[in-house]
């Protein structure tokens, strides 16, 4: 008998996904022009020319033994010095590359960290609204996602909330700033007063509770602050990947930062490199790795991200739509036009709008809009968005 479980993991598949599926083979029928594809964090900002001058470098300048062969299993020596010297100029740390294991993008990096803190009938806090693989990836580490819906107003954390979910059994909490889908970023505030409810659940406990701090979006900010979450709560681990700061999504690669001032971090990183192990994670992609060192304090390319956010807020508002305005990421989150947010995005495809319904990020009534598509799409896209408000009328 096959494994049902992963049977059912692999039938049942991601919206976000599914959607991506089905705008290629709308993309097919009717051309890619007059559809407009709003579902992956997909960025259509090019790569920096930093990321293909070392791509040319490393062609140039090594065998193929060493372009391709595999690296050491927690990632290339020069490429975790690289990304710990990156975060101490940034961050006034101390870490070193011992600290650092490259992951084969954020996904690997949530994943072996989850197993790596968390045992089997533990639990695992998400702030909903949350990316949705976070409940898989929880589940596949045999501990239980446990929801607590964000400050409906503000897309904060809801720190009491959090406090009253916490039982005997919560092992982590996993925070996402900037967030997807929101856009929202955690105030220092707010992360000081999650800090201070999971320090003092600690007292009573043999082994804290953890903070797994997913950052992919830490360099895409609209002028926010976004704190670096290990200097405010000191049990955190950082996971990270370069698929939205270099645009490189589809090359997986990403680090866990595992901080040497974390208590028990001569245990947690062992751990994080059984994980890896455990789940076929070891050495991160070799030659991207090399375009990480050589790229590694590469700014993003926020402008583009913000011109398409000013022109689809300020159309959106015009035909009535409302919307938590974002300061970080490159996400929309909007108040569909009906209760229904399946209902309302089934309605928005017969104009060729494929955003995402809110269900599946734990919340009902919204959708995600990704707006890191070209500046063409989103002007393309206006009329359409204004026909579906219209039915509403």
């Amino acid at each position: 008998m096959i494994n049902q479980t992963m049977y059912q993991r692999g039938a049942e598949s991601s919206v976000i996904r599914e959607i991506f599926t089905y705008a290629c083979e709308r993309k097919e029928q009717i051309g890619a022009q007059n559809v407009f594809d709003f579902s992956l964090g997909n960025p259509s900002v090019p790569a920096p020319a930093a990321v293909r001058d070392s791509i040319e470098h490393s062609l140039a300048q090594l065998t193929s033994e060493q372009l391709h062969g595999y690296t050491p299993a927690p990632g290339l020596p020069a490429t975790r010095a690289a990304v710990a010297a990156s975060l101490n100029r940034r961050f006034g740390t101390t870490y070193a590359a011992k600290d650092v294991f490259m992951t084969v993008g954020a996904a690997a990096s949530v994943s072996c960290s989850l197993h790596a803190l968390v045992n089997p009938g533990e639990e695992v806090i998400v702030i909903a609204p949350f990316f949705p693989e976070y409940r898989v990836w929880i589940e596949n580490a045999g501990a239980v996602c446990r929801e607590v819906l964000a400050d409906q107003e503000t897309f904060q954390i809801d720190v009491a909330a959090v406090r009253d979910a916490i039982t005997p059994n919560t092992a982590a909490v996993i925070i996402d700033s900037p967030n997807n889908p929101t856009g929202a970023v955690y105030t220092r505030e707010n992360l000081e007063a999650l800090a201070m409810v999971l320090s003092q659940a600690n007292g009573a406990r043999e082994q804290p509770i953890f903070l797994i701090s997913d950052e992919p979006y830490r360099e895409v900010v609209y002028g926010a602050e976004v704190p670096w979450v290990p200097s405010i709560y000191e049990h955190t681990v950082v996971c990270y990947s370069y698929s939205k700061s270099l645009s490189l999504p589809g090359e997986r690669v990403g680090w866990i930062l595992v901080p040497n001032t974390m208590p028990l971090a001569d245990q947690i990183m062992p751990a994080v490199a059984g994980a890896a192990r455990c789940l076929g994670f070891v050495c991160a992609p070799a030659l991207f790795q090399r375009v990480v060192t050589d790229c590694v304090d590469e700014p993003a390319d926020v402008e583009a991200y913000a011109r398409n956010r000013e022109t689809l807020t300020r159309a959106l508002t015009e035909y009535g739509y409302t919307y938590v305005e974002p300061d970080g990421a490159f996400y929309l989150w909007v108040r569909a036009l009906e209760d229904d947010a399946e209902a309302f995005c089934e309605r928005a495809r017969t104009f060729e709008l494929l955003p995402v319904p809110s269900n599946s990020f734990g919340v009902p009534g919204w959708i995600r809009i990704g707006y890191c598509v070209s500046h063409e799409t989103i002007e393309r896209s206006l009329p359409a968005w204004k026909a579906l408000a219209d039915t509403y009328k």
